[in-house]
């Protein structure tokens, strides 16, 4: 019979402890970019609107290269379309950045409203563990929804940028606080003796 080693972590393990500061120092970083979008929403609304016009267009023109390349392939068709609709559609965002950032909020107003009253029918309807908070994300949503739609299209304006804005500071916080918990566990870990 062999001595028995205490198990050591994993060298992928090892190397997130030892950097759990750029986790905090990252969520950190994110929380300040959110809140300048909340701070500077149109702004934020404005330059939110240009990156996904961007993107689509340089995502279309993949698109039609693909399908030019590709000639031969049997969705030529289908894939050259799609393409030449991305960039159509990316080009009118970056050239009409307000316009575009209306018919979006329009789209967020409509989910909203309408994935809020779905949440509330389905846990008015059955009963499950946790129904409660259910029904409060589905008023919640709801509310919200109907509250952009009253006020589209002047909302228009800075309702995508506060939204960036709320994600960056929620995602910086988690950032934050796994650096936090990666410290801790790190701090609490017994040592292992030499063998």
């Amino acid at each position: 019979m062999g001595t028995h080693q205490e198990p050591t972590a994993p060298d992928g393990h090892r190397d997130l402890k030892s950097r759990w500061v750029w986790f905090v120092v990252l969520g950190t970083g994110i929380i300040l970019a959110g809140l300048w979008a909340i701070a500077y929403s149109v702004l934020a609304t404005l330059t939110t609107v240009l990156l996904i016009g961007i993107l689509l267009v340089v995502g279309g023109a993949i698109h039609v290269i693909g399908a030019v390349l590709g000639r031969g392939w049997q969705g030529f068709f289908i894939h050259a379309l799609m393409g030449v609709l991305y960039v159509l559609v990316g080009m009118l965002m970056v050239e009409h950045p307000v316009r575009a950032a209306a018919v979006l909020t329009l789209v967020l107003a409509v989910a909203y409203t309408v994935g809020g009253a779905a949440r509330l029918l389905y846990a008015a309807t059955h009963s499950f563990k946790g129904r409660g908070w259910v029904l409060l994300n589905g008023a919640i949503t709801l509310l919200l929804g109907v509250s952009i739609w009253q006020g589209w299209p002047e909302a228009s304006l800075w309702v995508i940028g506060l939204f960036v804005g709320i994600e960056l500071v929620f995602s910086g916080w988690s950032l934050v606080v796994l650096g936090l918990a990666v410290k801790a566990d790190a701090l609490h870990e017994p040592a292992v003796a030499p063998t």
